[in-house]
């Protein structure tokens, strides 16, 4: 996918979509071809850091900290902090441990992972939300930084279809912010079929509420 074929579709979704009374997300499918999705090499889960973030789905950020070092340097700067001396009555709590499964992003700081692992890694892990080690504030600023920006891209929702589908943008931001996410998209799913761009048969762009439209000849 090129980034011109990217916004030239964008256009054209823009030119035929109905206007409604509340912004919609520009939504993108890439389907696929040649691949039988019954076999676990095929199916398809990554991750992808987006230029541009898509405003939805993200930057939903929690953190188990320790150290007053950590609460304190970590205000303003995450959703929730969760200290370790609240983690075992916190696991008791079915509310608060669903609550957890909400956010985007969850991290720990380092001394803090082996009591989240004790209280309440039989939860978090099967949903994927073990929380990923924070080895200082300073690097976190990036990591941080990053993860409000990452997004999953998955067909390892109920039957495994050949297509992927994933929120891109909304209809407020540019045409070439969203473009370029399309593009990053694309790119990282692509390389992770097992024959690259032969498996893949189109993509599409579409608003919430309108009509699809492929992108590009393929």
């Amino acid at each position: 996918m090129r980034k011109q074929e990217a916004i030239d579709a964008l256009k054209k979704i823009r030119e035929t979509s109905p206007k409604r009374k509340f912004t919609q997300s520009v939504e993108l499918m890439i389907n696929f071809t040649g691949l039988d999705m019954k076999k676990p090499q095929n199916q398809v889960y990554v991750k992808v850091d987006l230029p541009f973030s898509t405003g939805k789905g993200s930057g939903k950020i929690l953190v188990f900290a320790k150290s007053d070092e950590f609460v304190n340097g970590l205000k303003n700067k995450v959703n929730k902090i969760i200290e370790e001396k609240d983690l075992e009555a916190l696991s008791k709590d079915k509310a608060k441990v669903a609550e957890i499964m909400t956010y985007d992003g969850v991290f720990a700081e380092g001394p803090v992972m082996l009591t989240v692992a004790r209280f309440l890694g039989q939860q978090l892990a099967p949903k994927g939300k073990m929380p990923k080690p924070i080895v200082n504030l300073t690097s976190f600023d990036e990591v941080l930084a990053r993860a409000k920006t990452q997004i999953t891209v998955t067909n390892k929702k109920g039957k495994f279809m050949p297509v992927v589908q994933a929120v891109v943008g909304k209809e407020t931001m540019k045409d070439e912010e969203i473009a370029s996410n399309m593009v990053a998209i694309y790119d990282v799913v692509m390389n992770s079929l097992p024959q690259k761009k032969q498996n893949v048969k189109n993509a599409y762009v579409k608003l919430s509420m309108g009509p699809t439209v492929k992108v590009g000849d393929q």
